[in-house]
């Protein structure tokens, strides 16, 4: 039988069917990984385009969309991701956001190796990975030992878009269990904002007066916003 339009199956356009100038795998091969752009780097991620368009312009419309930003991309949730680009389903969205975190978490690695804290700096550096990419707020305190070394880090209070509650019960319960001698809170503002509330001040001399009962110096407060952070110690507010 002779098929008709409707009965032809849409025909992807996958790496193997680009040419050999546009095949990212192969240009990698060629000249190294760092050598492709963000958009064939995004092409390898998903591996196939749709009907009337590779995969490499799929990726390009992806980033033009979000002005090119990797940051805005990362932020994106799983089901954003496939809600918002036609041919990227669930399975190619978890991939990138595997990618994503693969990349953060080798950023981070070293920076979490047994980090003693002598400024802000070394605060946010250590506490960033957990919070820049999140499109909701979260609380964590970071645990440290006599020497203001960095034993680990807790996550205490998970929120919406603009706040989060915190049981000040909560955190000593998590300093004393992990037998902290100082603290260093943090939370994030999706929206960039790094000023801190009202609120958070009002917490934070909460979670100092609690925690000096226990014996345990709250040295600081950071506040995450993208790739910037607020310090209550540099803000002399600690």
């Amino acid at each position: 039988m002779k098929e008709t339009e409707s009965t032809v199956a849409p025909v992807k356009t996958r790496i193997a069917d680009l040419s050999n100038d546009d095949k990212p795998r192969e240009k990698a091969l060629r000249s190294g990984i760092k050598s492709l752009s963000n958009a064939e780097l995004l092409a390898i991620i998903f591996g196939g385009g749709i009907p009337g368009k590779s995969v490499v312009d799929l990726s390009r419309d992806m980033l033009s969309s979000v002005g090119n930003s990797l940051t805005t991309l990362a932020r994106m949730s799983i089901g954003q991701v496939s809600r918002s680009y036609k041919g990227i389903g669930p399975a190619k969205a978890i991939a990138l956001a595997a990618a994503f975190e693969l990349g953060m978490r080798c950023r981070d690695e070293n920076l979490r190796d047994e980090v003693t804290v002598r400024s802000a700096d070394d605060a946010f550096g250590y506490i960033r990975g957990y919070l820049e990419n999140l499109d909701h707020e979260e609380f964590w305190i970071m645990i440290l030992n006599r020497a203001n070394r960095i034993v680990g880090a807790r996550c205490v209070s998970k929120g919406g878009t603009a706040a989060t509650v915190v049981d000040v019960k909560m955190v000593i319960r998590a300093a004393l269990d992990n037998m902290a001698s100082g603290l260093i809170l943090a939370h994030n503002h999706p929206s960039g904002n790094l000023n801190p509330s009202p609120e958070d001040d009002r917490l934070t001399s909460k979670i100092k007066a609690a925690a000096e009962l226990m014996d345990i110096k709250v040295l600081d407060h950071i506040v995450v916003g993208h790739f910037a952070f607020t310090s209550y110690h540099n803000l002399g507010k600690l």
